[in-house]
């Protein structure tokens, strides 16, 4: 039985990892679909979110079937557990990718356009989060996972600023209303994706610690 489980969980963290890699691929294609204004590739990111959304259900499946077989404990039953968890975010962020580049084909309908510095910087820190968190995975790394936290608070910054650009913006420009509030989406998605990030690494210390660090603040935890 030991040998049975720990295949099932070797296997589950291949499936795992190689699903990360393909969302991950789908935020850097809609990021780049952003900053390019690239219409054709951003089709191709929403093309693809079906296959996203079928690659969570099958994981799903995969980690009922261990729970359901192998009736794992302590630390193989926190990895499940974390790894259902993990999935049901990383077809989030697939979703909010695929958000993303519906909003890259509805900006450029009316021709090209221009984006606050902050969305940039909003984007790269986005996907290094969801890159670190998902290499926390693998490595098991609590610390790393716990960089991944701490660096949310960026992104946060990064949403409010352009959310207050946005609306100075639409005051000063109303007949720009609607591609306004469209960027003021990207940067929403864009906090989304880092919470996704910060949730799978919250999850890596679950995994690692057996700690629950889900709603509780970061200055809390850097004290015990």
């Amino acid at each position: 039985m030991t040998r049975h489980i720990e295949h099932q969980i070797a296997q589950l963290k291949d499936s795992i990892l190689r699903f990360g890699t393909i969302v991950e691929e789908a935020i850097s294609r809609s990021n780049t679909a952003l900053f390019r204004q690239d219409v054709d590739l951003a089709q191709k990111v929403m093309a693809n979110d079906g296959e996203i959304d079928r690659l969570e259900v099958e994981l799903e499946e995969e980690c009922l079937k261990v729970l359901a077989l192998y009736q794992p404990v302590a630390a193989d039953l926190r990895f499940v557990v974390a790894v259902l968890k993990i999935n049901n975010d990383l077809e989030r962020i697939g979703d909010l990718a695929s958000n993303i580049a519906k909003t890259v084909s509805q900006l450029t309908t009316s021709g090209p356009f221009n984006l606050p510095e902050e969305i940039s910087i909003m984007a790269k820190q986005a996907e290094e989060m969801v890159k670190n968190s998902l290499d926390a995975v693998v490595q098991a790394d609590p610390d790393l996972a716990r960089q991944v936290r701490d660096d949310d608070d960026v992104v946060d910054a990064g949403r409010q600023a352009v959310r207050t650009l946005v609306m100075q913006q639409i005051k000063k420009n109303p007949e720009k209303v609607e591609s306004l509030l469209q960027i003021n989406s990207v940067s929403k998605h864009l906090e989304r994706i880092a919470d996704m990030a910060t949730n799978i690494a919250e999850d890596v210390i679950y995994m690692v610690e057996g700690e629950i660090v889900r709603h509780r603040h970061r200055d809390d935890m850097k004290s015990t």
